[in-house]
């Protein structure tokens, strides 16, 4: 299996990214701007007068020395860019801005970057065969805090904060961070265990704390020791543990990369973030390696990125993903995925008028002349028919009106929704360590042919969620051709619930009415050769789904955790059609080895006899 990947991942480097033969560069040193290693002086000009002369040559590789390179505010270009799945704020302020190149390299030869206040590291705006490599990016004040537990009673938390990290202050009662410019108050905490660091069992978006934090009230014993008065019921942290205290919104990514494409990132290290870590929209040909979303081994942190790791928002082309790991994040590690909207009016017989509906997706430049959109009708997430565009007019930043080459079909209403069909990737994710992080391990929604193969997984949620909905989070894609093996999925997979954790691999788009719908939402699932160490019952559930292989897998019942979910069967098939369990080995104390049918006939599944599944319907 090794050689077979390896010789997948070669021909994929070999094609994809063949610009990366090595060549002669043009070199320009950042030292060569006024600028050295561990100054403490703002690089950010010193970035912006290297760009402009590696403008200027053919093959221009920008070098760093190794040491700390700090990035402030000023002197930062300013832009309005519209990020997805982030927080409307603008202008955005870059730091490095690369904008309109057709070649380069930044080199950070393992140099430190520290950014301060709300800033995008990196920004890559129609730029092609960029090389990213060899740095870290880390905050001093980092845009989430850790809080240390040093004493839990029914009536109040003691905790102890790096009050030099963290800088805060009490205002009406009330716990409020302070930093480079801001101040904000706390609304979400998550709970990491202190040895292990893991997110808590059990715990999750259920809160560590209980209701009424937000009432809490906040009294300083001594700089760094906070006291916060409220009843503790049996939701409670344990003492030692540490809480991640969320504030601010996510309104910068790390890295963002907008209408690029061939675009390399390796060896990179990012400690923190102020939103996503690096989000890639209507960009194509992406490679990741060795890129690690951890936290800073070398300020014992226990948080890490602010949101999401790798977003990947309406893109095409080839993602690559190998060799990286994910730690402590305050959401999902990877994230593929496209954007579906809302038709609100049919205009003429080939003009609709839509709405961006999810808060953070407006003001997106969705479609552009001669792209493929697909038509949906919301309840069955059916795509009925394809157009052509001619025509994309934005009206306001939630609102645009959108022509095709021919007539609106029938049975498209007000209500239902479109989806791009040409900005759809594939992806070959391979030999990453999903460690806990808040929420699911991959998100997957695209049709191109997608392998995940030889990655481990301590995912506190579902390890990986293929979803896909038009009615909520307006995130699209059905599946065609995913292939998920080789994997080992470790005891910590579900260890407590999110949206959509059905099971450690959890197949759930959203559609309200799957017994109407003619056709399945999702196609072609294999799931083979993987290694399952479940310690509850749910280990595959899937909705709507026509091809779905779970064959030549090893569950091996793991006793760590106390099971807790409310699902109670190992297999949960909803709607599907061409179901197969075979050739699986479980351990004789596995829980459930059930199956739970609903809304399907027995033609629809072959199960083998010599799996010894006992098999449950329902209508």
């Amino acid at each position: 299996m090794k050689y077979t990947r390896s010789l997948i991942l070669t021909f994929l480097l070999i094609n994809v990214f063949s610009y990366s033969i090595a060549v002669d560069y043009d070199t320009i040193r950042i030292s060569d701007f006024n600028i050295q290693a561990n100054s403490r002086v703002n690089a950010t000009m010193a970035m912006r007068k290297a760009i402009l002369k590696a403008q200027k040559v053919n093959n221009p590789i920008i070098i760093f020395e190794k040491g700390r390179y700090d990035f402030w505010p000023q002197y930062s270009e300013e832009r309005d860019y519209y990020e997805s799945n982030t927080t409307d704020i603008n202008p955005k302020r870059l730091a490095i801005l690369i904008e309109d190149f057709d070649n380069l390299t930044i080199d950070g030869g393992g140099a430190d970057f520290v950014f301060h206040d709300r800033i995008q590291p990196v920004t890559l705006d129609h730029s092609s065969n960029i090389k990213i490599r060899n740095f870290t990016i880390d905050w001093d004040i980092p845009l989430t805090a850790q809080a240390e537990v040093m004493e839990i009673e029914d009536n109040f938390i003691l905790l102890k904060i790096n009050k030099l990290e963290s800088p805060y202050i009490i205002e009406n009662d009330r716990l409020i961070f302070v930093g480079e410019g801001w101040k904000s108050g706390i609304w979400g905490i998550m709970e990491i265990e202190r040895e292990s660091r893991l997110i808590a069992p059990y715990t999750g978006d259920s809160g560590c704390c209980g209701r009424g934090w937000d009432k809490a009230v906040a009294e300083e014993v001594e700089p760094g020791l906070v006291k916060i008065n409220k009843p503790f019921g049996l939701q409670r942290p344990e003492k030692g543990n540490f809480l991640i205290l969320r504030h601010k919104k996510r309104d910068h990514a790390g890295m963002f990369f907008f209408h690029s494409k061939n675009i390399e990132v390796a060896n990179v290290n990012i400690y923190h973030t102020a939103g996503l870590g690096i989000l890639s929209q209507f960009s194509e040909n992406i490679s990741m390696d060795n890129v690690k979303m951890i936290p800073n081994p070398d300020k014992n942190r226990y948080l890490s990125g602010h949101d999401d790791g790798f977003h990947f928002s309406n893109c095409k082309g080839q993602i690559n993903i190998t060799n990286c790991e994910f730690a402590a994040l305050m959401d999902d590690p990877v994230n593929i995925h496209g954007t579906s909207v809302r038709i609100i009016e049919k205009l003429t017989p080939n003009k609709l008028l839509c709405r961006f509906v999810h808060h953070q997706t407006i003001g997106l430049d969705w479609a552009r002349q001669d792209e493929t959109i697909g038509f949906i009708q919301s309840n069955t997430m059916e795509t009925i028919a394809i157009g052509q565009v001619v025509g994309f007019k934005p009206i306001s930043k939630e609102d645009f009106e959108i022509t095709f080459d021919d007539e609106i079909p029938r049975g498209i209403k007000s209500g239902d929704a479109l989806e791009n069909l040409t900005w759809t990737p594939d992806a070959y994710i391979a030999d990453n360590k999903f460690m806990s992080n808040r929420a699911r391990g991959i998100l997957v929604s695209t049709p191109g042919k997608v392998v995940i193969e030889g990655n481990y997984f301590e995912s506190s949620g579902s390890a990986i969620l293929i979803a896909g909905d038009a009615n909520n989070w307006y995130e699209t894609g059905a599946v065609k051709d995913i292939l998920i093996r080789n994997n080992v999925f470790a005891d910590p997979c579900l260890t407590s619930m999110y949206q959509f954790s059905e099971g450690i691999i959890s197949i759930f788009p959203e559609i309200p009415n799957p017994e109407l719908a003619k056709n399945k939402y999702h196609k072609n699932i294999r799931i083979e050769d993987n290694e399952f160490h479940p310690f509850d019952f749910p280990v595959l559930y899937a909705r709507s789904v026509d091809g779905l292989v779970f064959k030549g897998n090893t569950l091996i019942r793991s006793n760590r955790f106390k099971p807790y979910h409310r699902r109670k069967y190992s297999f949960s098939f909803e709607y599907c059609e061409n179901v197969q369990i075979s050739n699986n080995t479980f351990s004789e104390d596995i829980l459930g080895r059930n199956v739970s049918v609903t809304g399907m006939k027995k033609s629809n599944y072959k199960i083998s006899k010599d799996q010894k599944l006992k098999i449950e319907h329902s209508k």
